[in-house]
């Protein structure tokens, strides 16, 4: 039986450099292989040497994310006021393109929203999961209209985006926040409250709105 196909988001650590040779869609830094974009693994073996290690993306429809869809996504870049992110999953389904997303600064906890300070929820590269909440933006024709002139409630709301459009995301629910963080040693933190990880190596405390992950928002 076929081993099921293996899904990477950028920069996941695919294997070493002394195991395989770097690919397509891939890249090579301090003598491993990371993947340079959301897709399928795949190893393909050669006569002369290491199998080659590429990461494909999917020629299937483009899947996009709806309102109230918990979604996988990296944060790119922080400010006092938000979070910009690249979504990448919408579930468990790696998204053929990415799609960017903002976290504003009162959608990061649900409680003492005045308190909250982005940079000591989210840092760059860390991945996050989150709600979608909506679509700012819908184009008719020329036109921009706000979500507000479409007058639908909000189980009604319909995702039209494209990989150009920007999600607003929330991560104000306990499940929902940082799943994935590296310290600036460049080691995987370890969670240790809902607010704080550490790093295994330098024991170093740093600020997080950490998830508290459900199983099957787990990657394997």
């Amino acid at each position: 039986m076929a081993s099921p196909a293996r899904y990477c988001v950028p920069g996941e650590r695919l294997c070493s450099t002394e195991e395989a040779t770097a690919g397509s869609g891939t890249y090579t830094r301090h003598g491993f292989i990371f993947s340079s974009l959301a897709g399928c693994l795949e190893r393909r073996s050669e006569d002369s040497g290491l199998p080659v290690v590429s990461v494909v993306r999917d020629s299937e429809s483009q899947l996009l994310p709806n309102v109230g869809a918990v979604v996988t996504c990296k944060v790119c870049s922080i400010n006092s006021r938000f979070a910009k992110v690249h979504i990448l999953y919408v579930g468990s389904t790696p998204l053929k393109s990415t799609f960017r997303g903002t976290i504003r600064r009162e959608d990061i906890r649900a409680t003492e929203k005045d308190k909250v300070e982005v940079y000591k929820s989210f840092r760059p590269s860390d991945i996050v999961l989150a709600k979608v909440v909506s679509f700012p933006l819908r184009t008719v024709g020329c036109l921009k209209l706000p979500q507000e002139s479409l007058s639908l409630n909000p189980s009604d709301q319909i995702s039209l985006g494209d990989a150009q459009s920007n999600y607003l995301l929330s991560t104000a629910e306990n499940e929902l926040g940082v799943v994935v963080a590296r310290s600036e040693a460049g080691v995987q933190m370890v969670p240790i409250s809902w607010c704080e990880m550490q790093c295994p190596r330098t024991h170093t405390k740093e600020f997080r709105k950490v998830a508290r992950v459900q199983p099957q928002f787990l990657q394997t």
